[in-house]
């Protein structure tokens, strides 16, 4: 039964988890983007504003872009620099959004389980 599909669990707990505002502000397209943003984080490849762009399968390069200014805007990201060089802007997840992530992370664990 479809019921008891880990997956139905899962996006059932996390559509109560958008209802509590813990998502206020992530639009599908952000939260594609943010997605994209931790995992390269993750693996210590940190992507710059630039790169973001090219990732052709979340949104237009404009889209992107705005959407980059929307989440940093919304707390989701912030920009860090390599040294000095303040030209080049990468981007990672901030506090707000590793809390999130653990939410969600929670939210499989349990669906799983």
């Amino acid at each position: 039964m479809i019921e008891n599909n880990s997956y139905i669990k899962f996006l059932s707990s996390f559509q109560k988890l958008e209802s509590s505002n813990a998502t206020a502000g992530l639009d599908l397209v952000g939260e594609s983007l943010l997605g994209h943003i931790a995992v390269n984080f993750a693996k210590g490849m940190t992507l710059t504003v630039t790169e973001c762009m090219r990732i052709e399968t979340v949104a237009s390069p404009a889209t992107i872009h705005r959407k980059i200014s929307e989440l940093t805007e919304q707390g989701w990201i912030h920009y860090i620099y390599d040294g000095d060089n303040r030209r080049t802007k990468y981007l990672a997840p901030t506090t707000k959004a590793v809390k999130y992530f653990e939410k969600v992370s929670k939210l499989v664990e349990k669906s799983i389980a």
